[in-house]
């Protein structure tokens, strides 16, 4: 099939062609945690190069929960109407756009102060980074249903706001993906144990936001095809876990790996070892495809056309796009005519691999900020300056995110 011929989903919800602009987290809200003036202007740059669909960065269900002081949070109406205006931007291009919602579980950071919620009280394992990450407290059944009530309120105020879809991300090592896997749930209640146990948050957060939306609302799902640790959760778990999917009214499935502990979304295992450059989770989503009941989207490392032929053509129905488009965001509308340039930012082979992770989404967040304010990419950033300036943003937003709180809570 062509990469610009439509796709319906089981919805009914038609995307207008086979590319998306994948999730990648922007740290770019206002101070309110709602989205900026200039996370609107990244999104219409993106809008405007005609992608069938763009899928948000981590927008967060709880603001005590947060995977960094810049990010989004939707969990109320008080700020809707920026939400609404979010939403146009897209929706003025003719282009789906669906908030991805999701929760860090231990994946948060120290510096914000609050209390990570996890399964169990399992920490991150980087090393001599570990630190940077909150001592995560072992939820409560009250905790886990309050998750649950979140991810539908969310849900149900994106549809509100005019997005014609969300994401549920149960992925890259955040709470969802944490409940799935045997290493960080350790837990001997009902949701621990068996893998059916450790599935059961995911499969009620679906039922939970299903029941919140309208039918012709979009409901999809992000899974780890595995999450590359040795006693994680393997390809045989995804198998298992799409076939539980498979009766439920999930949309689109969007196939990915790795967590903090193993970067696999960014290239590498891990043991630091690097993956294949470009779509270097297709062998495996190639699989689940074929028994998955609802069309699946693969995103890893895709930048150039003939690359996602060879996703569609092993039987995907989508292919995700993330830093490409960072760098070239009218990538899909050159496509169309004819061009087909290969946008790709040099790699980063630090010793320390958590800091040449924190790196990677350096660069990538400068990126980001360029296009936000109008400007032009620039390729060839130097990853150290890229950090430094990133760690000085975040050090200034997390400044504000504590004072924040800490009024809210007087």
């Amino acid at each position: 099939m062509s990469p610009f011929e439509a796709l319906q989903l089981p919805n009914g919800q038609v995307i207008s062609n086979r590319v998306a602009k994948a999730a990648m987290e922007e740290n770019m809200a206002d101070i309110h945690q709602a989205p900026s003036r200039e996370l609107k202007q990244l999104y219409k740059a993106w809008a405007e190069g005609a992608p069938g669909l763009l899928i948000t960065g981590n927008v967060m269900i709880d603001r005590r929960a947060m995977t960094g002081p810049g990010g989004v949070a939707l969990e109320d109406e008080q700020h809707l109407d920026s939400f609404r205006e979010w939403a146009d931007v897209a929706r003025a291009n003719g282009v789906h756009f669906w908030v991805q919602l999701s929760h860090p579980g231990r994946q948060t950071p120290a510096n914000l102060r609050q209390q990570a919620l996890a399964p169990s009280a399992v920490a991150l394992d980087l090393g001599g980074f570990s630190k940077m990450f909150a001592k995560p407290k072992a939820m409560t059944e009250d905790d886990i249903q309050d998750v649950i009530r979140r991810f539908a309120t969310s849900a149900q105020l994106a549809e509100k706001a005019g997005f014609t879809g969300v994401q549920i991300h149960g992925a890259h090592g955040y709470l969802i993906s944490q409940f799935l896997s045997p290493l960080s749930n350790q837990r001997t209640d009902r949701w621990g144990g068996s893998l059916e146990n450790r599935a059961r948050l995911l499969l009620e957060v679906i039922a939970a936001v299903r029941a919140s939306v309208s039918p012709s609302f979009c409901v999809g799902l992000k899974l780890n095809s595995a999450d590359f640790q040795r006693g994680g959760f393997a390809e045989a778990d995804a198998r298992a876990v799409v076939e539980m999917l498979n009766p439920l009214p999930i949309d689109l499935l969007e196939l990915s790996g790795g967590s903090y502990e193993a970067p696999a979304m960014q290239g590498e295992a891990r043991d630091g070892r690097t993956l294949a450059r470009e779509a270097y989770f297709l062998d495996m989503a190639k699989e689940l495809a074929s028994i998955a009941k609802m069309p699946v989207m693969v995103t890893g490392g895709i930048r150039r056309l003939p690359i996602v032929q060879q996703v569609l053509d092993s039987g995907i129905a989508m292919a995700g796009i993330a830093t490409a488009l960072t760098l070239e965001p009218h990538l899909i509308k050159h496509w169309r005519e004819g061009r087909d340039p290969n946008p790709q930012l040099k790699p980063i082979d630090w010793k320390r691999k958590p800091l040449a992770s924190l790196a990677i989404l350096a660069v990538v967040r400068y990126q980001m900020h360029r296009l936000s304010r109008g400007h032009l990419p620039k390729a060839k950033v130097a990853p150290c300056m890229a950090l430094v300036r990133d760690q000085w943003f975040i050090a200034r937003r997390t400044r504000q995110y504590r004072a924040a709180m800490t009024q809210s809570s007087q």
